[in-house]
């Protein structure tokens, strides 16, 4: 748009501009009942789904350490020596 200055009457439009294609334009996309639609990137997709994985996981998680501490306090739980002992010897060759 190309203002000019017309004396005293301030700035004023140069060309023929005309405004009611404005409106036109508005009242067309109402008439065609468009709809709005939104898409979410991949990223946000992949979020979404390492989410849910993650409850579930966590849920997962959960449910296997209420059955170890009841393991425990039952005084059935029997744990793998041959895994334990595997842990602990990298931390013990660590210290010496």
């Amino acid at each position: 748009m190309v203002n000019s200055i017309n004396g005293n009457k301030g700035l004023g439009l140069l060309g023929n501009i005309n405004r009611s294609d404005k409106t036109g334009a508005a009242k067309k996309t109402d008439s065609a009942k468009t709809t709005d639609r939104v898409e979410f990137s991949s990223a946000l997709q992949s979020a979404t789904k390492a989410q849910a994985t993650s409850a579930t996981q966590e849920t997962a998680r959960t449910e296997k350490l209420q059955a170890l501490k009841n393991q425990i306090e039952n005084g059935t739980y029997q744990p793998d020596l041959n895994k334990v002992a595997s842990s602990l010897l990298p931390f013990m060759l660590k210290d010496s």
